[in-house]
């Protein structure tokens, strides 16, 4: 009984702090080290992109930012990773140079796949019909043996479907189809693929890119 009459003491003392001068304090400070600590996370992740060892740069990757990318996958020196806890790289895949990707709201990657240098993946977007200019997104995923090619971007929500092809320079803002290839800006279907897909592309370049 006392034990439990201490709890509630305690309990009660907290709530007091939190709603009192104290409590405010405390949101104060979180709230201004906030922008410091994202600020601090995207240039470890911007410095680390540029790193010229790819062991030391995905190894570093995985342990201080958190990106989940398989072993035989393989990731060149990188433009900008936004959230790279949220990036999953499955085994197989290449992801190419100056890749943007965007994992605050999820990023996906299925088994060999190929991202050619400079495709940009987003997860969130501004909403110009906001009177506060706020943000709407969602999670992007990619299908195995897709390939996106040079400079293309994906946008929020997007899944890109099993063996489909993305143009270079492409913008897709919808769905893409299994094995559907396609191109333009908004991407629309131009072409299908083969779905006898069988090959593995993770062997990459040399150990210094």
């Amino acid at each position: 009984m006392v034990a439990s009459d201490d709890a509630r003491s305690v309990s009660a003392l907290r709530e007091t702090l939190r709603a009192g001068p104290v409590g405010e304090l405390v949101r104060r400070v979180r709230r201004t080290t906030k922008a410091p600590r994202a600020g601090a996370l995207l240039l470890l992740t911007l410095s680390l992109g540029r790193l010229p060892l790819r062991g030391l740069r995905t190894s570093l990757a995985r342990r201080l930012l958190g990106l989940q990318i398989a072993r035989d996958a393989v990731l060149y020196r990188w433009r900008d990773l936004r959230y790279p806890a949220g990036i999953i790289i499955g085994g197989g895949s290449v992801i190419g140079f100056d890749a943007t990707l965007d994992g605050r709201r999820g990023i996906t990657i299925g088994r060999n796949v190929n991202l050619s240098s400079e495709v940009a993946m987003w997860t969130l977007q501004h909403d110009h019909n906001d009177p506060d200019f706020g943000t709407e997104g969602g999670p992007i995923t990619v299908g195995d043996y897709a390939w996106i090619s040079f400079r293309a971007t994906i946008l929020p929500g997007v899944r890109i479907g099993e063996g489909a092809v993305v143009a270079a320079n492409a913008v897709v803002t919808r769905d893409v189809p299994d094995y559907a290839v396609v191109g333009g800006i908004p991407a629309k279907v131009i072409g299908q693929r083969t779905r006898d897909l069988d090959y593995s592309i993770s062997e990459g370049g040399p150990w210094f890119v």
